[in-house]
């Protein structure tokens, strides 16, 4: 079963937007704080924003005030728009649950953001 299927991704300009969307199971949404991770090659996989159950967030530095996380819990989705991207944004972007990231499971395919300059 896949239960995390991330979209949106593409190619765009710096300065430019993307905004991505995150289809995820009932069993791995439902009443958790969920994340975007994204993973540039060669380098670790990187937290970029959380939100919580509640609706609270967090943001890595590197994208705040750039980047908004949001969920819609009717949809078991989460979704994050990206403004003024800029080539250090380039990576595969991924979302998990946090309680499931934190154990190394349920990582789905992600999606490429490339970002030119």
């Amino acid at each position: 079963q896949v239960q995390l299927v991330e979209s949106g991704g593409g190619w765009v300009q710096a300065g430019g937007s993307l905004r991505l969307s995150c289809a995820a199971s009932g069993r791995i949404f439902r009443g958790k704080s969920m994340g975007w991770y994204r993973q540039a090659p060669g380098k670790q996989r990187e937290m970029v924003a959380i939100v919580t159950s509640a609706g609270s967030t967090n943001y890595a530095s590197s994208v705040k005030g750039r980047f908004t996380i949001s969920r819609d819990n009717a949809k078991n989705a989460v979704y994050l728009q990206m403004n003024n991207l800029k080539p250090e944004d380039t990576a595969v972007y991924y979302c998990n649950a946090l309680v499931m990231a934190n154990i190394g499971r349920g990582w789905g395919q992600g999606t490429q953001v490339t970002v030119s300059s």
